[in-house]
């Protein structure tokens, strides 16, 4: 087993810094950045994207996601806005701007409120592999364990102003697309095809950039791209759940693990995790019973410990984890600052100085 390299794409909101509400000045911010990193458009005219090159140490992987921060920072800040790791709009908005492309336009024509309603902001993973064969040997026995990397990058509990009761509401609002989610066992790359042809030829999605699945194949890169987290704003949850993605694709690659699941009890043991981030019991996605997080994640260290020794990760898995435990996640993090401010803005600002600390 080698070290795989991994691959980050954080998506950002951008925000007024007399408000803290959404200000659609992507195209501004892009024009602005003169530098190295990769600083792009996305869906709304409020958010900006940002990826690193791949890495394969979590120290490096670090380096790159301050560093990208850093540069869509600079962009924002010559735009007259900041650039802030929020999952999901906290505060009422009154207007979400699709951005102005053909591409974009043309998925506003053809999904209508689907698409004007899916302002959110994920950390998406690419992970190497070796072949589109092992890739979907990997996409079909991942599934069961990405209800734990929801449960860790859980950072979005407020939706325009209203308290979700969820951890993660990023990831409820992004499964309304038709392709997203836990998609059901492939078994070999031709029925992966096969069945993303129907899913275009059926308008579920424009091409296969649209499919939407929790990890598929990612297009440009010989990778798996794994779609389940909300932007972290703290970068050491967003390494934590990233190079657990890349133990769990490391190790899925050589074993399958547990037998095949139910799509519709995937569905379930995601939205619970979406549902109660780490304070409540998770399924577990080997006995298939709930468990406490911490059983989860030990069982989930335990499936993937030669892949975390090789990569020189398990000691940071371990401390990264006790801390977000001990501290509370994302979610937590923000329901704590509007219980001592009552104020919603309070919760945009401390998310923005948070996002500006990660890459000082």
């Amino acid at each position: 087993m080698s070290v795989r390299k991994i691959g980050v794409e954080e998506e950002l909101m951008l925000v007024d810094p007399a408000t803290g509400r959404l200000s659609a000045r992507s195209r501004a911010a892009v024009s602005a950045y003169d530098g190295e990193e990769e600083v792009g458009e996305e869906l709304f005219l409020q958010q900006v994207e940002t990826s690193t090159s791949p890495c394969e140490r979590a120290d490096r992987l670090l380096d790159a996601l301050r560093s990208g921060r850093r540069a869509v920072g600079e962009a924002a800040a010559a735009a007259g806005v900041r650039a802030v790791a929020m999952p999901t709009p906290v505060l009422p908005e009154e207007d979400d701007t699709i951005t102005p492309t053909a591409r974009y336009l043309r998925i506003e024509s053809e999904y209508g409120e689907l698409a004007r309603r899916s302002l959110v902001c994920a950390m998406h993973m690419h992970v190497d592999v070796a072949s589109e064969k092992e890739a979907v040997r990997v996409i079909d026995g991942i599934r069961p364990w990405l209800p734990l990397l929801v449960a860790l990058g859980a950072n979005s509990p407020y939706w325009r102003g209203v308290d979700t009761g969820h951890a993660s509401w990023r990831s409820q609002v992004w499964g309304r697309w038709p392709t997203a989610g836990a998609a059901e066992s492939f078994g070999d790359v031709e029925t992966y095809r096969r069945v993303a042809d129907q899913m275009i030829d059926w308008g579920g999605s424009l091409d296969r950039g649209m499919l939407y699945y929790d990890v598929r194949l990612a297009q440009r890169f010989p990778t798996v791209e794994i779609r389940v987290a909300d932007v972290c704003t703290d970068l050491e949850d967003a390494v934590l759940v990233a190079v657990l993605a890349r133990a769990l694709v490391a190790t899925v690659a050589e074993d399958t693990g547990p037998l095949a699941w139910r799509g519709d009890l995937l569905r379930v043991a995601g939205w619970r995790a979406a549902r109660y981030g780490l304070s409540a019991d998770l399924v577990h996605p080997v006995e298939r019973s709930l468990e406490a997080p911490r059983d989860v994640f030990g069982a989930t260290v335990d499936f993937v410990r030669p892949a975390l020794e090789e990569a020189g990760d398990l000691e940071l898995v371990g401390e990264s984890f006790d801390r977000l435990v001990s501290r509370g996640g994302g979610a937590t993090r923000q329901r704590r600052v509007l219980e001592a401010t009552g104020e919603l803005r309070s919760v945009v600002e401390d998310l923005a100085v948070r996002t500006e600390q990660s890459w000082a």
